[in-house]
C-alpha cells in the first residue's frame, strides 16, 4: 500500500543528495542519506495535526489513552495523521476531534505548527483550536477517556511544565497567549 507522504511543510529544505530507504512501515519510513562525509538516518512521517477543543463553557477537552510507545496512558489533545487521500490538515483536525471526542466543531482555526524532533525526523505537526458544540454528537473513540478541564487551569499547567505531551503543551501555550477563543 502506498502512503500519501508529505515531508516538508515549509518548502525550505536543502537537497542533500540521493537517499535510500532502509525501512518502510505503515506510519513511518527510514531513509539514509549522505551528509557531511557520512550518512544520516531520517525517520519520515506523514503530516500530523493536533486540535485543542474549547467548549462554550470554556473547558478544554482532552483525551486519555494508552500509548504503546511509552508504555503508559497519556492525557493529550486529539491528534492524528493526515492519511486520507484529498484530506488537508484542517479537515483532518476536524475528523480527529469528532472521532476521538464525539464532539463537532463550530469553528476551527490554525494556531501554528512545529517540527516534533528535527534531530531525527521530519514530522511536522500543525496545531488548531476548535470551538465545539455544547454537547457531543456521539461517544468518544473506543479506548479513550474524555477529560474536561477549565481552559485557564490547563494553560497554567502548561506554563508550570506539568503537561507531559509536547503538542498539548504547545497548543495550550499558543492558545493561552491568544485567549480562550483562539
Amino acid at each position: 500500500m502506498s502512503a500519501p507522504w508529505s515531508f516538508r511543510a515549509d518548502g525550505g529544505a536543502v537537497d542533500t543528495g540521493p537517499s535510500r530507504q532502509v525501512f518502510a512501515g505503515r506510519y513511518v519510513r527510514v531513509d539514509v542519506q549522505p551528509w557531511r562525509g557520512g550518512e544520516w538516518e531520517t525517520v519520515r512521517r506523514m503530516q500530523a495535526v493536533g486540535v485543542l477543543p474549547v467548549t462554550p463553557e470554556g473547558d478544554v477537552l482532552l483525551v486519555r489513552q494508552f500509548r504503546p510507545s511509552i508504555g503508559r496512558e497519556l492525557t493529550e489533545i486529539p491528534a492524528g495523521i493526515v492519511d486520507r487521500v484529498g484530506e488537508d490538515a484542517r479537515a483532518c483536525a476536524a475528523r480527529e476531534l469528532r472521532e476521538e471526542t464525539g464532539f463537532r466543531h463550530l469553528a476551527i482555526e490554525l494556531l501554528g505548527g512545529y517540527y516534533s524532533s528535527p534531530g531525527f525526523t521530519d514530522e511536522y505537526v500543525q496545531l488548531f483550536v476548535a470551538a465545539t458544540e455544547l454537547e457531543p454528537a456521539g461517544p468518544p473513540e473506543e479506548g479513550i477517556e474524555l477529560v474536561r478541564a477549565p481552559f485557564d487551569e490547563m494553560v497554567r499547567a502548561a506554563r508550570a511544565g506539568r503537561v507531559r505531551d509536547a503538542k498539548t503543551a504547545v497548543a495550550l501555550l499558543i492558545a493561552g497567549a491568544k485567549g480562550p477563543q483562539g
